[in-house]
C-alpha cells in the first residue's frame, strides 16, 4: 500500500526526507515518524488543542510587542485555532514514545500551523521563525501539559464526579428508611442505614474533588516565556505573561505565568501531585465499586443487599446471568489511573538539570487519567447509582437476626454476658432479643428499645 502513496521532497538542517505529498506537516515531523514507531499512541486531542492555543496566543502577543506584523499574525492565529478545534488531528502521527522533550510534536505543531498559514498569508511561514517566535519545546511542551491536564481536569474529571456526587446524595436520600447489617471484615457488625453508607461513599467523592481542585492551583503557572533552560533567551521579558493572560481569556481558566521558570522547565511537580489525586480518587471509585458489587452478589446465594440495573446477558453459556458490569469497568478504570500514576512518578524524577524528558508520556497518562475518571464516574452514577433497588425487605429481617446486635446492651449487662448471649444465638438460629430475654430476664419493651437495628444508626455524620 505504501508504493501507491504519493511524496513529496522535504529539506531541513539534516538534509531531504520524503514526506507524504498531502501531509500539512514537513521534514522534522516525518523524521519522528520514522524515528519512532513504537506504540501507535498518538498525542492526546486536549494536548493538541493546547498547542494551537499557545500558538495562537503568541502569535497575538507577538504582534503586541510588535515583534510579527498584523497579517503574518493573523495567519498564524486562524491556523492555530483550527488545529486547536481539532480541524487538522490526522495531521500529528507522532508516536507518544518519542525525544523526551516532546521537540517532535511541537516541531510538528510549528509545521502545520506554518503550512496553513502560509496559504493563509500568500507568502510563506517559517514554523520556527514564526510560528515558534519566543518559543522553545522545552517551555512549550510544559505548558501545553498544564494547559490540556486544566482543560481536561475542569472539562471532564470535576464534573464527572459532580455528577457521581449528587447522584449518591439523591439516592441516599430516597433510601434512608432502608436499615441493613454494617460489615467489618466482610463480617457481620452493627446496623446502618444504607443512606448512611451512601453517604460515607459521597463523602469520598466530595473530598476528592477538594484534593483536585487544590492541586490544580499548582497547574495554573505556566512555563512559556523560560525557553530553552528557564533564562528567557530570545523571548520578550513580557511574552510569558502577556501569553498566560491571553489564554486565561481563551479559556475561562486562572493561568498565569511561572514566578520560577527554573522549576517549570526542569520539574514536572505540579504534574505528579494532580496524578496522585487522580490516584486517590480512583482509590475512592474502587472501594465504591467493589462494595457495589459484593452489594449486587447473589440473587440468592449473595448478599444481596440491592439489585443493580439489568443492563445486558452476563453470561455466554448460563442464561438469565446478569453481572455488575458497570462497577466492574469502573474497577479496571482505578487500576489503569494507579498504573498512569506510578508511569508519571518516574517519569517526574526524569527532571536532569534543566529539563525534564519524559514529558510526552506523563502528558499521555495524566490526561488518560483525567479523561476515565470523569467519564467512569458519570457511567458509573447514570448505569449504577441512579437505577439500582434497595432489597429493604431482606436487609431488614437479616438486621434483626443478627446476634451482634447484642452489643447494644454492653453498657447493662456487659461485654461478657453479651458474648454468650451472641454465641448462644448464632448456635441456635434465634433472634438476639429472644436469647436474651431468657439469658438476662429483662423485660420485653427494654430489649425491643435497646435491640431496634434502625436506632442505632443515629449519628456519624456532624451537620
Amino acid at each position: 500500500m505504501a508504493e501507491n502513496i504519493a511524496f513529496r521532497i522535504e529539506r531541513d538542517s539534516m538534509g531531504e526526507v520524503r514526506v507524504p505529498a498531502d501531509a500539512l506537516y514537513k521534514a522534522q515531523t516525518q523524521r519522528a515518524v520514522d524515528n519512532f514507531p513504537i506504540s501507535g499512541l498518538r498525542v492526546p486531542r486536549t494536548f493538541i488543542q493546547a498547542l494551537g492555543l499557545i500558538k495562537a496566543s503568541a502569535a497575538s502577543v507577538n504582534r503586541d510587542l510588535g515583534l510579527m506584523d498584523a497579517g503574518m499574525s493573523k495567519a498564524i492565529r486562524e491556523a492555530a485555532e483550527e488545529v486547536a478545534d481539532g480541524s487538522h488531528d490526522i495531521q500529528f502521527p507522532v508516536d507518544i514514545f518519542q525525544t523526551g522533550s516532546g521537540t517532535s510534536t511541537n516541531m510538528n505543531a510549528n509545521e502545520v500551523i506554518a503550512t496553513l498559514a502560509s496559504a493563509k498569508l500568500g507568502s510563506p511561514v517559517h514554523p520556527n521563525d514564526h510560528v515558534n517566535m519566543g518559543q522553545s519545546s522545552n517551555d512549550v511542551i510544559p505548558t501545553a501539559i498544564h494547559v490540556s491536564a486544566y482543560m481536561e481536569t475542569a472539562g471532564t474529571t470535576l464534573p464527572g464526579l459532580e455528577e457521581l456526587r449528587s447522584a449518591l446524595v439523591e439516592k441516599a436520600e430516597s433510601v434512608d428508611d432502608v436499615v441493613k447489617t454494617g460489615r467489618t471484615h466482610l463480617m457481620d457488625a452493627l446496623p446502618i442505614r444504607l443512606s448512611q453508607e451512601l453517604q460515607g461513599w459521597a463523602g469520598q467523592i466530595v473530598q476528592g474533588q477538594q484534593r483536585v481542585r487544590a492541586a490544580l492551583g499548582r497547574v495554573s503557572p505556566l512555563a512559556l516565556g523560560g525557553t530553552a533552560i528557564g533564562t528567557g533567551v530570545n523571548a520578550h521579558p513580557e511574552f510569558g505573561p502577556r501569553v498566560a493572560k491571553h489564554l486565561s481569556g481563551q479559556t475561562g481558566l486562572p493561568f498565569i505565568s511561572s514566578r520560577n521558570y527554573f522549576v517549570s522547565l526542569s520539574s514536572q511537580d505540579a504534574a505528579v501531585e494532580l496524578s496522585g489525586q487522580f490516584k486517590t480518587v480512583a482509590v475512592s471509585l474502587m472501594k465504591i465499586a467493589n462494595d457495589l458489587r459484593w452489594m449486587n452478589s447473589g440473587p440468592i446465594a449473595g448478599i444481596s443487599d440491592i439489585k443493580l440495573p439489568t443492563l445486558q446477558p452476563g453470561s455466554s453459556i448460563m442464561p438469565g446471568k446478569i453481572n455488575p458490569v458497570i462497577p466492574e469497568a469502573v474497577a479496571m478504570v482505578c487500576a489503569q489511573v494507579i498504573g498512569n500514576d506510578a508511569t508519571i512518578t518516574v517519569a517526574g524524577q526524569s527532571g536532569n538539570f534543566q529539563l525534564n524528558v519524559m514529558l510526552p508520556v506523563i502528558a499521555h497518562n495524566l490526561l488518560e487519567s483525567a479523561r476515565l475518571l470523569g467519564n467512569a464516574a458519570g457511567v458509573l452514577a447514570e448505569r449504577a447509582i441512579d437505577g439500582f433497588e434497595a432489597n429493604a425487605s431482606r436487609s431488614r429481617e437479616l438486621a434483626e437476626r443478627n446476634p451482634i446486635l447484642v452489643t447494644a446492651l454492653n453498657p447493662v449487662i456487659g461485654y461478657e454476658k453479651g458474648a454468650a448471649i451472641a454465641k448462644k444465638a448464632y448456635a441456635e438460629g434465634r433472634r438476639v432479643r429472644d436469647v436474651a430475654a431468657e439469658l438476662t430476664g429483662m423485660n420485653t419493651e427494654d430489649l425491643n428499645r435497646l435491640l431496634d437495628p434502625a436506632a442505632m444508626t443515629e449519628g456519624g455524620i456532624a451537620e
